[in-house]
Formats: C-alpha cells, sequence, structure tokens
C-alpha cells in the first residue's frame, strides 16, 4: 500500500483516539450529574422536556426492573409511531413524489430495525420514502434508539458504584434527555453544517431536475440528506438518505467528509470506554478495556485492508496490475468509489462493522474473503467497541466470564470492580452472550433449507450462503449492513430479520440489567492482597484471549462453510 493510504488510516485512528478522551470525560460528567460550563444552555431545554414527560416521572430513583420497563414501554411505543408513519405515509405531508403507503411486513420490518439502533433497510430510501418519513420514521429514531443504548450501558455501571442496595440505578427519562440534548444534538448540528459545507444536501425540495450534455432531463432526489447522514453515523445507525449509502455524493461528497464519517460513527462507542473509567474512579481499567478493543480492532482491519489491497489471482489472470502505484490503485477496486480508493473504503468497512454501525461506502458484497471474514468478526464478537453501548456491555459479558474462570484457576472468589461475581449473575450473563448465536445461527440453516428463502439468493454457491449468515449477522448484532446480493425484501426475510432484531436487541438487555440489579445489592469488597486485579496488562491479555476463544467455538464452524470455504476456492481457481 501506498505510504498516503497508511497515513490516512493511522490519523483517522489517532484522530478517534485523541477526540474520545475529553468527549468520554465530558459524557462522564453529565451521567454523574456533574456541572458543565455549558449548563446555562442546556438546562433550560432540558427543563421544558421534563415538563412535557412529568417533572415527578423524570426525577424519580428507579430499580433496574422499573428502569428497564420504562425503556421497554418507550421503545414500543416509538415503533408503533414509526410503524403508522410508514404505513400511511401517503396521506401525510411532504410526499411530493407521491409514495404510497409502506407494504405492512416491510414497515414491521423497518419499525423494529430503526427502533433497536440496527437500521436495516430492504428498501431503497430514494424511491421508497416521503421526506416526512425519512424525518419521522427514519431520522427520529436514529436519535431515540442510540440514546437507549448509551443510557442502559450508563445504569449498569452505576450498579457497581451504588451503595444504595439496587434502589437507584438513575432515572431512564433524565438520562434519556440529558443524552440527547448535550451529546448527540449538538455534534449532530455542527457536523451537518460542515457536511453542507462539504456538498451534502439538505432541503425539503423531493426533487431537482438537472439538463444533462445531451440536452436530456434527469430528476434527481434530494431531501433533508445532511441532518440525516450525521445522526446515522453518530448514534452508530447506519439507514441511509439513498440506497447506495455513504457511497452517494449527495451523502458523503468528498474524500474529507468520508474521514469525518468514520471518526464519527466511532467516536462515542470509543467514548463510553473512557466514561467507564470516570465512572468507577479507575481511569486505568477503562484503558485496560480500550486497549483489549483497540487490539481486536487493529486485528480486524488489517485483515480487511491488507488482503483487499493485494488483489484476487483472477484479477492478476486478466493481467491486472494488483500492486498500487501512481497511474492506478492496484488491489480489488471492485464495488468502491475512485475517490475514496481501497484504504478509505476498507477502513470505513471495519469500522462500520466493528462499531456495529451498519453505514457503507462501498460494496460488501464485492470484497473479497479475508476481509468478509473481519467483517463477520467484528459483528459476531459485537465487542470491537461495538455499537453504542451495547458493545461495551458485550465486553464487560467477556470480562466477567473472564474474571469467573480466572478466580477458578487460581482460587480465589471472583470479583469485578469490587462486587462478588457469584452463580445468579454467571448464569445472565451467559444467557446474554448464548441469544447472539442462538437467534443467527439456527434461522441460517433454516434458510439454506426452506425453498421461500432459497428463492432469494442470487448466488446458489458458498456465497450465497455466506449472503444469508451476514443478513441474519448484522440484524443480530444491530448493524444493518448487507452482502446485497440478496433480496430481502420478501415476507419471511423481513418477518426472520426483524425477529432475530427484536430478539438479539432486548432479552440482552433484560438479562445484563437483571445483573446490574443483583450486583446493586451486593456491598463493595475492598481490595486486598487476595483480591484478583482487573486492571492490569495481564488480565487484559487474559480477557482478550476469552473473548478470541469464547468467539472461535462459537462462531468458526458457521465461518468455515462461508467465507473461509470461499477463500480456499478463491486461491484455487473455482467458481464460489
Amino acid at each position: 500500500m501506498a505510504v498516503a493510504a497508511w497515513l490516512q488510516i493511522i490519523i483517522t485512528l489517532l484522530a478517534i483516539f485523541l477526540l474520545s478522551i475529553p468527549t468520554g470525560r465530558y459524557m462522564a460528567r453529565i451521567v454523574m450529574d456533574q456541572r458543565t460550563r455549558l449548563d446555562w444552555l442546556f438546562d433550560p431545554i432540558d427543563n421544558a422536556i421534563y415538563f412535557l414527560v412529568g417533572r415527578k416521572l423524570a426525577r424519580q430513583p428507579m430499580t433496574w426492573q422499573v428502569y428497564t420497563l420504562h425503556m421497554l414501554a418507550t421503545n414500543m411505543v416509538m415503533a408503533l409511531i414509526i410503524y403508522l408513519v410508514l404505513s400511511f405515509q401517503d396521506q401525510l405531508p411532504l410526499n411530493q413524489l407521491g409514495f404510497p403507503g409502506m407494504e405492512a411486513f416491510q414497515a414491521f420490518n423497518t419499525a423494529v430495525s430503526f427502533i433497536t439502533n440496527t437500521n436495516w433497510q430492504s428498501y431503497g430510501g430514494e424511491t421508497t420514502l416521503s421526506n416526512f418519513s425519512q424525518m419521522g420514521a427514519i431520522t427520529f429514531p436514529m436519535f431515540t434508539s442510540a440514546a437507549t443504548g448509551f443510557v442502559v450501558a450508563m445504569a449498569w455501571i452505576r450498579a457497581f458504584t451504588v451503595t444504595n442496595g439496587g434502589a437507584d440505578l438513575g432515572n431512564f427519562y433524565r438520562d434519556l434527555i440529558r443524552f440527547l440534548t448535550r451529546v448527540v444534538l449538538p455534534i449532530c448540528f455542527v457536523i451537518a453544517l460542515v457536511m453542507i459545507w462539504q456538498g451534502a444536501v439538505q432541503t425539503l425540495d423531493a426533487s431537482v431536475t438537472a439538463h444533462t450534455l445531451q440536452g436530456a432531463d434527469q430528476t434527481i432526489v434530494v431531501g433533508p440528506v445532511a441532518s440525516q447522514g450525521t445522526i446515522e453515523l453518530v448514534g452508530t445507525n447506519g439507514g441511509g438518505f439513498y440506497n447506495v449509502n455513504a457511497a452517494h455524493p449527495f451523502q458523503n461528497p468528498t474524500p474529507f467528509t468520508n474521514i469525518i464519517l468514520i471518526v464519527l460513527m466511532a467516536l462515542l462507542p470509543a467514548s463510553i470506554v473512557v466514561t467507564f473509567g470516570e465512572m468507577i474512579g479507575n481511569r486505568r481499567q477503562g484503558w485496560v478495556l480500550y486497549g483489549i478493543m483497540g487490539a481486536l480492532l487493529l486485528l480486524f482491519l488489517l485483515l480487511c485492508v491488507l488482503p483487499e489491497q493485494r488483489g484476487t489471482p483472477v484479477l492478476a489472470q486478466a493481467g491486472i496490475e494488483n500492486t498500487a502505484t501512481m497511474d492506478q490503485p492496484g488491489g480489488n477496486m471492485e464495488g468502491k468509489e475512485v475517490r475514496f480508493g481501497i484504504a478509505g473504503s476498507a477502513l470505513f468497512a471495519e469500522i462500520t462493522t466493528a462499531f456495529t454501525t451498519g453505514a457503507v461506502d462501498s460494496a460488501h458484497d464485492s470484497y473479497t474473503p479475508l476481509p468478509g471474514i473481519s467483517m463477520f468478526g467484528g459483528m459476531m464478537l459485537q465487542c470491537v467497541f461495538g455499537g453504542k453501548g451495547v458493545g461495551f456491555l458485550n465486553a464487560l459479558i467477556y470480562g466477567i466470564i473472564a474474571v469467573f474462570v480466572a478466580g477458578l484457576m487460581v482460587g480465589r472468589t471472583p470479583e469485578f470492580l469490587g462486587k462478588k461475581i457469584e452463580k445468579p449473575e454467571i448464569v445472565l450473563v451467559s444467557l446474554a452472550l448464548l441469544i447472539h448465536p442462538l437467534v443467527i445461527l439456527p434461522i441460517t440453516g433454516w434458510s439454506m433449507l426452506a425453498p421461500y428463502a432459497l428463492s432469494s439468493l442470487g448466488n446458489n454457491g458458498i456465497h450465497g450462503y455466506s449472503e444469508v449468515l451476514y443478513a441474519f449477522t448484522s440484524g443480530a448484532a444491530d448493524n444493518g449492513s448487507a452482502f446485497a446480493g440478496l433480496n430481502s425484501n420478501t415476507p419471511w426475510f423481513n418477518l426472520a430479520i426483524a425477529a432475530v432484531i427484536f430478539i438479539g436487541r432486548y432479552p440482552a438487555i433484560i438479562f445484563l440489567m437483571a445483573v446490574a440489579g443483583s450486583v446493586a445489592r451486593k456491598p463493595t469488597t475492598p481490595a486486598t492482597t487476595a483480591t484478583l486485579r482487573t486492571d492490569t496488562v495481564t488480565f487484559g491479555v487474559f480477557w482478550f484471549m476469552t473473548i478470541l476463544i469464547v468467539g472461535a467455538l462459537t462462531f468458526f464452524p458457521a465461518l468455515v462453510l462461508g467465507p473461509i470455504a470461499e477463500y480456499f476456492a478463491m486461491m484455487h481457481g473455482l467458481s464460489f
């Protein structure tokens, strides 16, 4: 790879790291109700919203059961609103192009997808949705679903710091409102202006007419693209205004905006780890976890970038130069924008799957098998930073399992952050961990047998299986990206993927909140010489290996049948 390509990757990762430190510390002050310099601006806004919600409701302390119940109820109400907006968009304003209401199965799939921060799209935005639907049913839940994941993670951290026996893990509405008004909205407002400056479209018009050089007229769909595209990345959402998402020049106009979008989708998930260290009063513990996640990210990033730049034997046999030169990029450029190149595209692809965002600036279906494995890996592990709050919680699940195993190995009572880890906690975190493979693997197997599912395949070989596995993995991981050769807009895939998304999201949150309630009731054990410290490099390595081993044992057989088999077929010149 060219030096410029490596510099682009290094500078982007460095920007994510440096920005995550002050952002994480700022978020910690918000979560812990500490004063900030912008309180004079945000307090009146928050108070107005508290008045609408109900001041008493927005301030009462909540146990884990009450916190979870209000989170679920709020999400279900918002999902119903989304479904109704999509179903009746033909009777709502700002539908200048006359789009009909969305079909019932597809509307159900979309409502479940967007309320869970997955943003799986079985439709093309510019050919299906009015501007009102794009704002009221797509952009709106991008804010609330991202905030939901974050506040659940913050309530979970509080369980390890409270001394009230679990009677107060915070208030769901207060947490949600403060995160939206003080973190997400300000970032989105500023970045949207930058995107407009760079050429992203922002208008309430539905289309413009362009006069081509040949003398013909071409209708181009436009709308509130910059505002939606910004929260799409800030909130690790992924649902694009256009079907080709961030590959569209109206949504991602320049290489500079491409870097901005990459930084945006990584910023808040990385910052949460810093927030964690601040909240528990142990920055070293936060940095150990940051190092684990960072090491996993670098491992998968190299697996994505290097093989893609190396190209394929088929390209070499066709006389195409696989080595990058001053005249051409080399490697596998299929499915990529020339303005982003292999480095910018592969970095975007790895970040979007590692941080479970789902936005794309290239066709993931066109990548070679090894980069495909790296994309699968980020979504299957769900803790290579992962999405807003959810990835962080999954990393802590592995941490608790690592503590339990290490405690058994050295004959010490397992403790994590001063709380004893006993049978109830292990049962609950195991259930939360097992939900992910259980909602991916069986339904993938069934879809490879059922005629109504097989009819959606665009490829009847190994890669067709990979497309189905990717679809369900993406849904369960709250990601939303796809191997585009699969026709997912069918009753089976709309319902099946919606079920995977729903089960992959909410039961895991319920189990984890039950863990929070359990540990919150326990007294904090003072550290002694017999305490198994979890903020050391040694334990960090053990934690890292626990993630890799458990993840490999869970998903490796499924990958063998898909991208690993594709790799060996490619190397031997076979069709896949």
